[in-house]
C-alpha cells in the first residue's frame, strides 16, 4: 500500500507495515522514535491512515519516554500521542475516516 498520484495523492507515503483484513480494509502500523511529538509524526501517521483508501485502522508504536543525556525523561510521547489522537474520536465534527487507533509504548 503506497499512496500514489493514481490514487489522487502525490505524497508517496509508505507505511512501516500494512496488513489487509478484507477488500478495502486494512491496518497501517507505524513505529516512531524521537520525532514522534517534535515533528508531529503521530499526526502524519493518522493523516496517512485517513487518506489511504484501503486502511481504516492505525497501530502506532511510540516510546514511553524520550531521555536526556543525564537520564531524565525529556518528553513522554505515549501520553501525549494518546491524548492528541483521542481528540479525533467521539465528536462527529472531528471524526475522520479511521475506525480505530491503537497506541502502544515501548
Amino acid at each position: 500500500m503506497v499512496l500514489t498520484p493514481q490514487t489522487g495523492l502525490v505524497t508517496q507515503a509508505r507505511p512501516d507495515f500494512f496488513f489487509t483484513l478484507a477488500e478495502q480494509r486494512g491496518i497501517i502500523a507505524e513505529v516512531e522514535r524521537g520525532g514522534t511529538i517534535t515533528n508531529n509524526h503521530d499526526l502524519k501517521d493518522l493523516w496517512k491512515a485517513h487518506v489511504a483508501a484501503d486502511a481504516h485502522h492505525l497501530f502506532l508504536i511510540v516510546p514511553h519516554n524520550n531521555w536526556r543525556e543525564d537520564g531524565r525523561p525529556r518528553e513522554r510521547p505515549f501520553l501525549t500521542v494518546s491524548r492528541r489522537l483521542g481528540a479525533f474520536f467521539g465528536d462527529e465534527r472531528r471524526e475522520i475516516d479511521v475506525l480505530s487507533v491503537h497506541v502502544f509504548a515501548y
